[in-house]
């Protein structure tokens, strides 16, 4: 056992056992963890199985890049559909001389908070979209209604109209319609998840993407204990969980998968990570690309994006290469 689960200041916290921190401090060392600075692996360590946004910019703020952003154009605030939140951003290079995929993301925030861009001046989310408009992409950053106003299935409704709006008008932007990937992180995993594995929500035939990728995200509501916020999106009813859980339909997609989490997540995401990874074998196409992301944490696997730690992005890169 790694040590004791508490909760403090709204963070969900586990605290670190000595003889884990040994065994922990000997993977720092090692050369599997050569790209994370070591004085960083050792503060992700210190606040363990966390959820604390907060903490974890501090440590990735300095690492990341201040707007105006060299070589990336920007468009913000696109409206993709009715809602007021039905918004968008679009990060493509300053010159783009053929179609590239189409990376969008979908953040965080436990259902009931979150935005594309955590403040006016953050750099997050758009970190994300920098890598991706460096790196072959054109990135899509959305916004989606958030609950107790929009409950399930408001996510993956949004998720809709958004691949509706992509395939149509993204060609527009320099982006390839037929080559989108739906990318989201936590809550915006989960949404992601319902989108592909819930077809009637689909407005384009197929889904209209040729990969869907999961950060860490809840895809059985049968299997954890749900949370308040969790509660205020999926509803009071244990029994409707399963249906609107994504589980089965990640289990017979046709869409190429990619599921991460990371090696400090709280453990019912690694719970979470470990049945979709399950699941998604059953598929006549196989099993999802799969990882657990070392030395990270819930919050540091996304905002390390666009640092120098492309472990995550270089599975990305390979995913989107291979198809598989």
């Amino acid at each position: 056992m790694l040590g004791q689960t508490t909760k403090k200041r709204g963070a969900v916290r586990m605290k670190l056992s000595r003889p884990a921190l040994i065994v922990l401090a000997a993977m720092v060392a090692s050369t599997a963890w050569a790209q994370m600075p070591e004085d960083l692996a050792w503060k992700l360590l210190e606040l363990g199985r966390v959820i604390d946004p907060p903490k974890t910019v501090e440590l990735y703020a300095p690492l990341q890049e201040k707007e105006p952003y060299q070589g990336v154009k920007v468009e913000r605030d696109v409206k993709y559909g009715p809602a007021d939140r039905n918004l968008l951003d679009i990060f493509a290079p300053d010159n783009v001389t053929s179609a590239r995929p189409v990376l969008i993301y979908v953040h965080a925030g436990a259902f009931v908070g979150g935005n594309k861009r955590t403040t006016p001046t953050s750099p997050f989310y758009d970190n994300i979209m920098l890598w991706a408009a460096r790196n072959g992409f054109i990135g899509v950053n959305v916004a989606y209604r958030l609950a107790p106003q929009a409950p399930w299935p408001a996510g993956a409704e949004d998720m809709a109209a958004a691949v509706k709006w992509i395939t149509d008008k993204i060609g527009e932007h320099g982006g390839n319609p037929a080559r989108i990937y739906l990318m989201g992180h936590s809550a915006g995993a989960v949404h992601v998840a319902n989108y592909v594995s819930h077809p009637e929500f689909h407005k384009v035939k197929g889904g209209g993407l040729a990969g869907a990728i999961m950060l860490s995200g809840i895809y059985d509501l049968t299997a954890t204990p749900l949370a308040d916020t969790q509660r205020a999106y999926f509803g009071a009813d244990p029994a409707r969980y399963a249906e609107r859980s994504s589980l089965s339909g990640l289990a017979t997609t046709d869409i190429p998968l990619m599921i991460a989490a990371a090696e400090l997540d709280p453990e019912g995401f690694v719970l979470q990570f470990d049945l979709a990874k399950e699941a998604s074998c059953k598929r006549a196409g196989g099993c999802a690309r799969s990882l657990l992301l070392s030395q990270h944490s819930h919050m540091s696997e996304v905002y390390s994006i666009n640092t120098a730690d492309t472990r995550l992005t270089d599975q990305i890169l390979d995913f989107v290469k291979t198809g598989k």
